[in-house]
């Protein structure tokens, strides 16, 4: 086992790039970059950093140099043998070939494009344009260099004993965790947690416990590297910058109304069986059903992200009821700021009303609160989405306007076109 408070007390070390590989990647990255290579190739796109926790002063604790080696360092990567064997050859939801040759052999070519960093006062600004299908799978690996990198520069003035002490103890809370998910009853559940995490390999120990301590109900890892090297399966469908994107090319307000329909359409033409997941919360859940198409009730389930988690299941088996479908034949996947209370209360109300599955993603990977001085370890919000498609701006509502974005006369717009109400605003835990 890795000795992780020696390698982060030498994390000069080359052996330790933040990103070791194109796959050390989230696996709906990959199914969406697919789908776009196939069906919007001459997209252009813009994707920017967005530290929604402007508490947290990026710029201050990162060094500009360091952030450019390390991003420089991921434009050097390409795929392996082994990695493109493993996406060749490998069974994914039960389907082999998943990933079809004409997109292997792009892939197989393919370096990340450039980026333009410029420091903004305590933040950074971190663009990448280009063609979406290749822009888009630098989101993933962006996002994990920012937040190792400022976890290495809370790390850096402890001593080897303070860090062994420091990780036993994190290590103990992991476990802990685990002990307590054993109550849970047919419990199902992945790592979600590559875009925030703490580090690589605080991930990868993380998956590796979750695996020993909860045997089949721990059902796989969103992270294709430690799903490849874990012999795990690789977990994950698609996201809210598919809806997002086709939204923004919409020539007219009923074109909007039709764009996140017009997705799950190219979707549907690719996937079957468990990647046929709804994910409807981008410009609000309720809207999204109340007008979706009778095709869509036959999808295997749904994907919880955004506002009260209960209301949004409840508000989906009510719709499959009126639909004609049985709700307990559906999956439920929630995958919003989850902890062990809230994945036990939510397993406890929704188990035997549909097939309950939990995406944990931060505080799995990245639970270190209250255990450094200033709790300068804690998670926060940092993402990066695509702001523009084509010169236009790209929208997002969801069911929480804390996790609004977009222009302010463009998130106008887009509530008028799908109906959106008062919604409860809900902090950003993650």
């Amino acid at each position: 086992m890795v000795d992780i408070a020696t390698r982060v007390y030498n994390h000069k070390w080359k052996i330790d790039p933040i990103v070791r590989s194109l796959i050390d990647t989230d696996f709906y990255k990959l199914l969406m970059c697919q789908s776009v290579f196939r069906n919007k190739p001459d997209t252009q796109v813009t994707f920017s950093l967005i530290n929604r926790s402007t508490h947290i002063p990026l710029a201050k604790l990162i060094d500009e140099g360091e952030l450019r080696e390390q991003l420089d360092h991921i434009r050097s990567l390409s795929l392996s043998r082994g990695e493109s064997t493993w996406l060749r050859g490998n069974t994914f939801y039960g389907k082999r070939q998943m990933f079809r040759p004409d997109f292997m052999e792009w892939f197989e070519g393919m370096r990340l494009p450039p980026y333009h960093l410029e420091r903004k006062g305590d933040q950074y600004e971190l663009t990448f344009e280009g063609k979406w299908h290749e822009v888009m799978l630098w989101e993933i690996p962006a996002l994990a260099v920012l937040m190792e990198l400022r976890s290495r520069a809370a790390l850096d003035p402890m001593g080897k004993f303070e860090l062994q002490v420091l990780y036993a103890r994190a290590m103990t809370r992991v476990w802990e965790k685990i002990e307590a998910l054993r109550e849970v009853d047919n419990l199902s559940i992945a790592d979600f947690g590559t875009r925030r995490r703490h580090s690589y390999l605080w991930q990868d120990w993380c998956v590796q416990a979750m695996h020993e301590g909860l045997g089949d109900a721990f059902t796989g890892t969103s992270n294709c590297r430690i799903a490849m090297m874990r012999e795990l399966e690789a977990i994950g469908t698609n996201a809210h910058e598919l809806p997002m994107v086709y939204a923004a090319l919409a020539e007219d307000d009923a074109a909007l109304a039709r764009a996140p329909y017009d997705v799950l359409s190219d979707w549907h033409d690719e996937h079957e069986g468990n990647l046929r997941i709804i994910l409807p919360d981008t410009y609000g859940t309720k809207g999204f059903l109340d007008h979706a198409p009778d095709w869509l009730a036959g999808w295997t389930g749904i994907r919880v992200d955004s506002g009260d988690p209960a209301t949004a299941a409840q508000t989906a088996i009510d719709w499959w009821r009126a639909r004609g479908e049985d709700p307990t034949t559906k999956r439920v996947i929630f995958s919003d700021g989850l902890d062990v209370d809230k994945i036990k209360e939510l397993h406890a109300q929704f188990a035997g009303k549909a097939k309950v599955s939990f995406g944990w993603g931060t505080l799995l990977t990245n639970d270190f609160r209250g255990l450094v001085p200033n709790d300068a370890l804690a998670p926060f919000s940092l993402v990066c989405k695509a702001v523009s498609a084509n010169g236009r701006p790209t929208v997002k509502l969801s069911d929480n306007p804390n996790k609004a974005m977009g222009p302010a006369d463009e998130i106008a717009r887009y509530k008028r076109v799908f109906g959106v109400g008062e919604q409860a605003a809900q902090q950003v835990i993650v």
